[in-house]
C-alpha cells in the first residue's frame, strides 16, 4: 500500500494495516529498523500480575515473519 507524508511530517497509515497490527489512536513508538521504520503501540500504563510476575501488557497482535514479509511486499507493488 502506498500513502503520503504531508509537509508537517504526518503519515497516514491505511486502515487495513492499522487493523491488521492492532494500532489504535494514541501514542506509538517509532524506530529505525535498517532502511525501514518500525511503528509499535506504546504499552498501556498499567501492570498486570500473571503467575506472580508483573507484566507490561503488549499492544497489537503478534505477527509471524511471513505476515511481516507480506506487509512489506504489499507496499512494494
Amino acid at each position: 500500500m502506498r500513502t503520503t507524508i504531508d509537509k508537517a511530517g504526518r503519515l497516514v497509515i491505511p486502515k487495513p494495516l492499522r487493523d491488521r497490527v492492532g494500532l489504535r489512536p494514541g501514542e506509538v513508538q517509532v524506530e529505525i529498523d535498517g532502511a525501514a521504520l518500525r511503528i509499535e503501540p506504546v504499552a498501556g500504563g498499567s501492570l498486570v500480575e500473571r503467575d506472580g510476575w508483573l507484566v507490561i501488557p503488549g499492544g497489537g497482535e503478534v505477527l509471524a515473519a511471513d505476515e511481516v514479509r507480506q506487509l512489506r511486499d504489499a507496499d512494494q507493488r
